[in-house]
């Protein structure tokens, strides 16, 4: 991967970030969301699983060098989170957190980039150690996953027409709409396999966790991550399978 095809992705994954925003807006009004329950769609369009699931995954199926598209998702994401969802979560009342935006994961994530730029070859013992950790992710993620639905109400979830036409705009059109306009663009192929699965990827935890801390109602979000995690079983499968 050269600098070039860097910041094409380090631009793409700003755009694709900056959509989500101006989707997580529109689709609660497409959907005739009430008003209390908006800022719970608006989460769950913007913050999904590119960490927890995103990365495994990538790691399993994608090429050694996509990597660093995930990282930039993922750097993308805490940045925002530690801000805007936060700020939106608490209607406000919260205020941004210097040491919670620069947490060991934006930490190491902006040095994987550092690395990167500057093309600096750690030793051995240190790749090794790495990729020894990183290696039971997905395995790991799969457990923790399984042990989530079967811990839900999955029957009385799935039952929400309104979950089922936001997970037909968030994990089905918008993936595809980012490899077509990815393919249009030109760019390499394992970038836009990357932002595709980022893009697919299911709602995430840390609006939950943030929300049960926050005191706030937390039925909305607990059934999106879990029907959209069942759901990317497939579509993840399926979009990977047809690039």
């Amino acid at each position: 991967m050269t600098h070039r095809e860097f910041l094409i992705g380090l631009a793409t994954g700003a755009a694709l970030y900056l959509t989500f925003c101006i989707l997580g807006i529109l689709i609660p009004i497409i959907l005739r969301i009430p008003k209390d329950e908006k800022k719970f769609y608006e989460l769950m369009t913007v913050y999904t699983n590119v960490g927890f699931l995103g990365i495994p995954v990538a790691k399993a199926i994608l090429p050694e060098n996509a990597m660093i598209y995930v990282i930039i998702c993922n750097v993308a994401y805490s940045l925002l989170f530690y801000t805007h969802g936060i700020m939106r979560l608490s209607r406000g009342k919260s205020r941004m957190s210097l040491t919670k935006i620069l947490n060991p994961g934006v930490i190491m994530a902006v040095f994987a980039l550092f690395i990167f730029w500057f093309d600096i070859s750690l030793p051995p013992i240190l790749t090794n150690s790495f990729t020894y950790i990183g290696n039971p992710t997905v395995f790991l993620s799969m457990i923790l996953l399984g042990g989530a639905v079967a811990e839900s109400n999955f029957i009385n979830d799935v039952r929400d027409l309104k979950l089922w036409i936001f997970i037909l705009i968030r994990m089905v059109a918008v993936p595809l709409a980012v490899v077509i306009i990815l393919k249009f663009a030109g760019v390499p192929s394992e970038m836009m396999k990357t932002f595709c699965l980022m893009s697919a990827v299911p709602v995430g935890n840390l609006p939950l966790i943030q929300a049960q801390k926050s005191g706030e109602r937390t039925d909305i979000l607990s059934k999106g991550i879990i029907v959209t995690t069942v759901f990317s079983f497939l579509s993840i499968t399926v979009f990977m399978a047809m690039l």
